[in-house]
């Protein structure tokens, strides 16, 4: 029936590898299966050797109807990237620092600037989750809630407009936060003094949460959701535990990205609950999930490429 791919990032050949590892055949730029559709959980770009590869193949697909997907983090920022600031002359809604440049360098340098004004607006279109029948998809977080109050400031301003991405990226508004805990995931801040670092070599001083599950018994340890290990035992703090978004265990599946897991091969976070996100742009793998209806998401329908 479906199936869901995690973060691409720019790696066509290992996308290529899996759709043909899954059934789907050529049909014109991008791939399609008989009987099946694919689901793309955003996070396109920013890495590895093919992006413009990678866009073509995912928005053929989605635009012929053999796939669907969802906004990515990376796609959001890129959309901020590009945009001015309407109160900084010169400006841009996401800064031109070094450290955003340096991430969305690779996109610039692969993707000529007339193709990627155009799928800056592809990427206008993308929602940010499914609510399907049997499943949900997000890039990194459900929450009912703010997906809610997110879809309804779109409806407000009309789209992914300008003027939404301006109050999505002021950080005083009910919007930034709630794209942040959709598109980013939530993050629980260490105690003061204690940090770690991440696959960039980045310092962080907080951890992206395991919300899917109540936070009481954890420490920052257990809690985390990442690759990077996170070095503190004490127990979660109050604020840190308000990072929860308990996913209950009789709701309908729910599939994600974002997270840059490793495993020798991938598995479910709970019955309910899956990353399909295997850091292919860091020495893992591409990974997807073969979905036929099932309420409890099982181990051996992961495919990996």
């Amino acid at each position: 029936m479906i199936d869901l791919i995690g973060d691409i990032h720019g790696h066509a050949d290992n996308l290529v590898h899996l759709l043909t590892e899954l059934g789907y055949l050529r049909h014109g730029l991008g791939f399609r299966h008989p009987s099946r559709q694919a689901i793309f959980v955003g996070d396109f770009i920013d890495r590895g050797p093919a992006i413009a590869e990678v866009l073509q193949i995912a928005r053929s697909m989605v635009e012929s109807g053999a796939a669907q997907a969802v906004m990515g983090n990376h796609e959001f920022n890129a959309l901020a990237f590009h945009t001015p600031h309407p109160a900084q002359p010169g400006g841009f809604l996401r800064p031109h620092s070094e450290k955003n440049i340096d991430q969305h360098q690779e996109t610039l340098n692969q993707v000529p600037a007339s193709e990627l004004h155009d799928y800056l607006d592809w990427f206008r279109t993308l929602p940010v989750s499914l609510e399907l029948d049997g499943l949900r998809i997000v890039h990194a977080c459900w929450d009912g809630p703010a997906i809610d109050r997110i879809e309804q400031r779109q409806a407000a301003h009309g789209g992914v407009t300008a003027e939404f991405l301006t109050e999505a990226t002021h950080p005083a508004s009910q919007l930034f936060h709630d794209i942040e805990v959709v598109l980013k995931g939530p993050e629980a801040e260490l105690p003061a003094g204690l940090f770690f670092r991440d696959k960039d070599g980045h310092q962080r001083t907080a951890i992206r949460a395991r919300w899917y599950l109540p936070p009481g018994g954890n420490t920052y340890r257990t809690y985390a959701l990442q690759a990077d290990e996170a070095d503190c035992d004490e127990p979660l703090t109050a604020a840190a535990a308000e990072t929860a978004r308990v996913y209950p265990i009789d709701a309908r599946p729910v599939f994600f990205g974002h997270y840059w897991l490793r495993a020798d091969k991938p598995s479910r976070l709970a019955p309910n609950v899956a990353c399909v996100d295997y850091s292919v742009a860091k020495g893992g793998y591409l990974c997807a999930y073969c979905w036929d209806g099932e309420a409890e998401i099982d181990g051996r329908k992961f495919v990996v490429a």
